[in-house]
């Protein structure tokens, strides 16, 4: 299955010393180039970066750029973007996940067969991680439908279409879900990315 790869970094995205999360340094490299690496790896060819900063088409000049369809609906409209942005399905991931790695995302790609929506399983509190996740062309209009009554949920769509998850067992396999799915959302969270980097070998 030919399967496209996103990396989003749309949202109005906290700030780091006026700079945008996902280009603050995690073990000498940004937090953004650490997710392009694993989606590349994993889809087999460079991602589009969704982006609303004016900046963003300087941040990787290798990418393409695309600002989201619909501004302001969040993170579903990132996904939006992205499901848009081309035929087939698409790996999405948030820019703030450093530590996600390719063989767990080509675990989600090849996992899709028949589903319309692919997810991981996670401890997390919502169980489930959408910005981590394989999304497939007959999600767009659901999604489309949601964000024009309001429902911005990233899971808003979801009894539209056919979703699949790959169970916190399997994701195991890959590592502790803890770690693989922690996002970066605050100054304090960098400083635990790094703790982790660390207790992970400096890799």
């Amino acid at each position: 299955m030919n399967v496209r790869g996103a990396v989003l970094a749309g949202g109005a995205a906290a700030r780091y010393g006026g700079r945008p999360k996902g280009l603050q340094p995690l073990g000498g490299r940004r937090l953004l180039d650490r997710v392009i690496d694993a989606v590349t790896l994993a889809v087999g060819a460079l991602p589009l970066l969704v982006a609303n900063d004016p900046d963003a088409p300087h941040w990787r000049p290798d990418l393409t750029c695309v600002p989201d369809r619909l501004p302001g609906a969040g993170s579903l409209g990132g996904i939006l973007t992205a499901v848009a942005a081309g035929d087939g399905p698409v790996l999405c991931v948030a820019w703030d996940m450093p530590f996600v790695t390719a063989p767990l995302l080509r675990a989600l790609v090849l996992d899709l067969d028949g589903f319309d929506v692919l997810l991981p399983e996670s401890g997390s509190p919502r169980g489930l991680e959408p910005l981590c996740g394989v999304y497939g062309p007959a999600c767009r209009e659901p999604i489309e439908r949601a964000i024009a009554r309001g429902d911005l949920r990233a899971i808003a769509f979801h009894e539209a279409v056919r979703c699949g998850t790959l169970s916190l067992h399997r994701a195991r396999a890959f590592g502790d879900p803890d770690e693989l799915f922690f996002n970066v959302n605050r100054p304090e969270d960098l400083v635990h990315a790094e703790e982790l980097w660390r207790r992970q070998g400096s890799r």
